[in-house]
């Protein structure tokens, strides 16, 4: 008698409150700070251009998505104005592209935006980021830039949606 073979377990994904400075956050901000390096040649520098403290409770929110507790995507927001958040460093492992895996984070960090009172989320995104571009159009930002304009001609790119008030 022989004995079907199992079929491979399902990676599980669980989102993890943290902050920049946790240890787990580490491998995908250097390699976040990496790619822009590469992207645009010059060096980035994460933490002199935002401190931890902006994306920390109450008014700022990090998290990480983990799959069986290894960091895969991460992403945060800070406060931009009374009823503004801002998104900054969304970000997938270059190993884990393509899945679908930072709308899971940008999803995740408007719901818990809005459960902090936020009613818009802004954000910009570089010229050479078109990946990025794609995800927030599909995702219903409304670009404050001409589509049309060569991106390279614009400078960083801004976006802004306005969130539903989460019911009770």
């Amino acid at each position: 008698m022989s004995v079907a073979p199992r079929p491979p377990r399902a990676a599980r994904l669980t989102l993890h409150h943290t902050t920049v400075t946790d240890p787990l956050a580490r491998p995908l901000l250097d390699e976040l700070t990496h790619e822009y390096t590469t992207r645009y040649g010059r060096p980035v520098d994460l933490n002199r251009e935002y401190p931890a403290a902006e994306f920390a409770p109450p008014a700022g929110a990090f998290l990480l998505l983990l799959e069986d507790g290894v960091p895969v995507a991460g992403g945060a927001y800070r406060r931009h104005g009374p009823d503004t958040a801002e998104l900054k460093r969304i970000w997938t492992h270059h190993a884990h592209r393509r899945r679908g895996l930072a709308r899971r984070v940008l999803t995740a960090l408007e719901q818990h935006a809005a459960a902090r009172g936020y009613t818009r989320i802004h954000l910009t995104t570089g010229p050479r980021q078109p990946e990025a571009r794609g995800l927030y159009l599909a995702a219903g930002y409304r670009p404050l830039f001409d589509l049309t304009a060569d991106p390279e001609s614009i400078g960083p790119l801004p976006f802004e949606k306005h969130l539903e008030t989460p019911r009770p």
